[in-house]
């Protein structure tokens, strides 16, 4: 089961300089229409022109430096996708 950082939560890539945090997930890249696990703007600029908008899988993360916020109903949230991910994932292996 993937498991997915909450919203808020800081992080640095693979040979990046700057970190970045996390505003959304599974999101769909309009230009090439790839799905990226989550989508993030500069740390602690945040979003000021758009073209300081990530995509960005989990395993290009290299440190996590601050969680965002959690409660129920963002782990049911995160729960429900990361389901969601595990049905996907067997439909195009299965």
């Amino acid at each position: 089961m993937k498991e997915y950082l909450p919203i808020g939560s800081i992080v640095l890539l693979k040979e990046a300089e700057k970190r970045i945090m996390i505003i959304g997930f599974a999101q769909e890249e309009a230009e090439t229409g790839k799905i990226w696990d989550y989508s993030a703007v500069l740390y602690p600029e945040g979003m000021f022109e758009l073209d300081n908008f990530f995509f960005f899988n989990a395993d290009q993360i290299q440190a996590i430096f601050f969680m965002g916020f959690q409660d129920a109903e963002g782990m049911q949230f995160l729960d429900a996708l990361s389901n969601l991910d595990d049905a996907q994932e067997f439909e195009n292996n299965g």
